[in-house]
């Protein structure tokens, strides 16, 4: 007996193999927020590419940051 190929499968709760958590939507980021690099430092924003990327002056620098931005955080 086969399944088709677009049902899903059910998992029981005691199943060691869980399908994976659903991934955390993307952290949306604006003009002029102030955010945090673990590299960079300190920044404001400057620019933003719709979800595909965020411009940061850290002060000495600007950089493009593109998504996921796993090492940057909103203040």
């Amino acid at each position: 007996m086969k399944r088709a190929s677009g049902d899903s499968r059910r998992h029981l709760p005691t199943s060691p193999f869980k399908p994976p958590p659903p991934a955390p939507p993307a952290e949306r980021f604006d003009m002029h927020d102030r955010v945090s690099h673990d590299r960079y430092g300190l920044g404001v924003v400057i620019g933003v590419e719709d979800d595909v990327a965020v411009l940061v002056d850290f002060g000495s620098r600007q950089e493009r940051i593109p998504t996921p931005f796993n090492k940057l955080y909103k203040l």
